[in-house]
């Protein structure tokens, strides 16, 4: 009878050692997740507030040259002065709006996790044709 439980104890054995690993595993890409979105709040709420405030700066700084061309061209050309002073806001305006569209495409949001889960996923079906390629 002791013959036939050491087998099946080194196998409980192997498969407790299995789980232990795979949650160790998922115990660090969660810390890793974790990590990454504390760092990802942090960097957001930085832009954020550094966003707010060169808003409010360039638009003053905006409506005083945009008065500023308007009030030098009165008496020849003010008519022109404020349809250029528009075409050039609205012009910045659509290029800041598209470069916004660009930086929001991007994935940064838990990429590293990804990537590791993806090296992970790759090791282990890696492990699991190596012995499929021996026999």
């Amino acid at each position: 009878m002791s013959e036939s439980q050491g087998p099946a104890q080194r196998l409980f054995d192997a498969g407790k050692r299995i789980l232990g690993s795979l949650l160790a595993t998922g115990e660090t890409r969660l810390r890793l997740a974790v990590l990454e979105l504390e760092e990802e709040r942090a960097r957001l709420v930085g832009i954020l507030l550094l966003a707010g405030l060169s808003m409010i700066l360039l638009l003053l700084g905006l409506g005083a040259l945009t008065t500023l061309v308007i009030v030098a061209f009165w008496e020849s050309h003010r008519l022109m002065a404020i349809a250029v002073s528009a075409g050039v806001l609205l012009f910045g305006g659509a290029g800041l709006a598209a470069w916004v569209m660009h930086l929001a495409r991007r994935p940064t949001l838990l990429a590293s996790t990804l990537k590791h889960l993806a090296l992970d996923r790759e090791l282990l079906e890696s492990q699991r044709e190596a012995p499929q390629r021996q026999q």
